[in-house]
């Protein structure tokens, strides 16, 4: 392989398209969201939504976490393995990338996990309690709505380009 100088770019060569910082006041607002659902759960219900609101918050990490490695590992076969880790940190808190990752990758990820994660809502309606079902919706946007505010601000960019996570922003790049 042949190394080109110049015009072209290069394999390790990427142009930063997009930079999109998630400003602190959204994210404190983010983080303000689930006690105040918490406080309309215990209104609303009884005081035993407290345990199903926190229930719910595992599980839906679960489900995310699942539903993700199965579009990885359906789309993509077992190299994402290195790339993927459990983030505890906001606004990425759950399963997401350490690492540069495809941009129609990440899209498809995440679509995937929100449609999905909204059906598997809606089956819990016929067998748990209200307060429950409710709890999983809830967190199920709560913690995919960072991912969609990105992908929000990348509607109209082409698809082959690469994205980049830090813990105040994302960076979109072609070659």
């Amino acid at each position: 392989m042949t190394e080109e100088t110049g015009t072209k770019a290069t394999y390790y060569q990427y142009k930063l398209i997009k930079k999109i910082s998630i400003p602190r006041q959204l994210i404190w607002s983010h983080i303000t969201l689930p006690v105040i659902m918490l406080l309309f759960l215990l209104l609303a219900f009884s005081w035993t939504s407290v345990f199903l609101f926190a229930l719910a918050f595992f599980l839906t990490l679960w489900v995310h976490f699942v539903i993700s490695r199965s579009v990885l590992y359906i789309g993509g076969g077992t190299s994402f393995r290195k790339r993927w880790a459990f983030h505890r940190k906001l606004p990425w808190l759950g399963y997401m990338t350490d690492q540069y990752i495809g941009y129609s990758i990440f899209r498809r990820v995440h679509i995937h996990t929100l449609w999905i994660g909204i059906c598997l809502s809606a089956v819990f309606i016929l067998w748990s309690p209200p307060a429950f079902t409710v709890s999983l919706l809830f967190w199920h946007l709560w913690l995919i709505a960072p991912r969609l505010y990105i992908l929000s601000w990348l509607t109209g960019e082409r698809k082959d380009g690469m994205l980049k996570f830090t813990d105040e922003d994302a960076s979109y790049y072609q070659q």
